[in-house]
C-alpha cells in the first residue's frame, strides 16, 4: 500500500503535539520581567522536547521518503512510536511544573527511552518489508547511532532518581547527536 496516509497522519500528529505542548507555557499576569522568572523551567523541558519532536519529523520523514510503500506491520509500527511521542507533552509539563524533580525527569526520559526503541522497531519493519537487500535496508545498516542513543537514555534513566540535572544533561546530548538528520538516509536519497 502507499506511504502517503502514514505521512500525513504522522505529520499531523506531531504538528497537534508541539501545540499541545506550547499551550503549557501560562502567559504571566503582570508584566515585569520578573513575571517570567518561574516559566524559566517549563520553556526548558519545552525546549528540549520541541527538538526532540522536531528531530522525530525529519528523522521521520526522511526514512519514508526512503521507503517506497507500507505493510500493516509497519502502520502498527508508526502508531507504537506515535504512542510514546504522545506522552511527550504529559512528561515535559510534568517535568518543567516540578522544576526537574527525580521521578518526573524519571519518567521523561523513560518515555524517550521507548520512543527510541519504537522508532528502531519502525526503521526495521520498514527494512524487512523492503528485503534486507533493498537500498533502505543498507542504508539503514547497523543504526550505530540509534543503539548509542538507547544507551545513554538507560544511563540517564538509571541516574535521574539520584542526579536529574546529569540525566537532563544527557537527554540534551541524545538530541545533540540527532539535530542532523541521519546521514545514512540523505546519502541514499541523494544517490
Amino acid at each position: 500500500m502507499g506511504k502517503g496516509r502514514i505521512e500525513a497522519f504522522s505529520d499531523g500528529v506531531i504538528a497537534i503535539l508541539i501545540t499541545i505542548m506550547v499551550l503549557e507555557l501560562k502567559i504571566p499576569h503582570t508584566t515585569e520581567f520578573a513575571a517570567l522568572r518561574p516559566l524559566i523551567p517549563v520553556f526548558l523541558s519545552y525546549t528540549l522536547s520541541f527538538i526532540y519532536l522536531g528531530i522525530y519529523w525529519n528523522n521521520h520523514h526522511h526514512l519514508f521518503q526512503a521507503a517506497h510503500q507500507v505493510n500493516g506491520h509497519v502502520l502498527w509500527a508508526n502508531l507504537h512510536l506515535l504512542f510514546w511521542l504522545s506522552l511527550i507533552p504529559f512528561v515535559t509539563a510534568w517535568a518543567g511544573e516540578t522544576q526537574f524533580a527525580a521521578i518526573p525527569v524519571f519518567c521523561y526520559g523513560v518515555v524517550f527511552l521507548l520512543a527510541a526503541m519504537a522508532y528502531f522497531v519502525l526503521n526495521h519493519s520498514l527494512a524487512a518489508f523492503h528485503g534486507k537487500e533493498s537500498k533502505l535496508a543498507i542504508a539503514l545498516g547497523q543504526d550505530c547511532k540509534g543503539k548509542v542513543s538507547v544507551a545513554m537514555y538507560i544511563m540517564a534513566v538509571l541516574v535521574a532518581l539520584v542526579l536529574p540535572w546529569l540525566a537532563c544533561l544527557l537527554y540534551a546530548l541524545v538530541a545533540v547527536l540527532w539535530f542532523i538528520p541521519d546521514q545514512r538516509i540523505e546519502r541514499l536519497l541523494s544517490s
